[in-house]
């Protein structure tokens, strides 16, 4: 019997810059009801996405988890390419 420790976050989003080595900068979106008005809203973050091998692309669409820090910004490491 093994206890597991606890899930890593996990997101999908997109690639907005790929231009620093092995730094990808991913924008998630999400929808939002106002809590007066009752109107959606759609709200939008950015994240600092560790990427070792280089694959992703600007506009690539990335699913990435919750990693040990590897500098100031960057928590995030890449797992999968879904659409390039």
């Amino acid at each position: 019997m093994t206890i597991e420790r606890g899930k890593r976050k996990q997101f999908y989003g997109m690639v907005v810059r790929s231009s620093q080595p092995k730094t990808l900068i991913v924008e998630t979106t999400h929808r939002e009801q106002h809590p007066v008005y009752k109107k959606y809203i759609q709200r939008k973050k950015k994240y600092y996405v560790h990427d070792e091998k280089q694959q992703a692309k600007n506009g690539d669409k990335i699913r990435f988890e919750e990693s040990k820090p590897f500098s100031k910004l960057k928590r995030w490491n890449i797992k999968e390419i879904l659409k390039a």
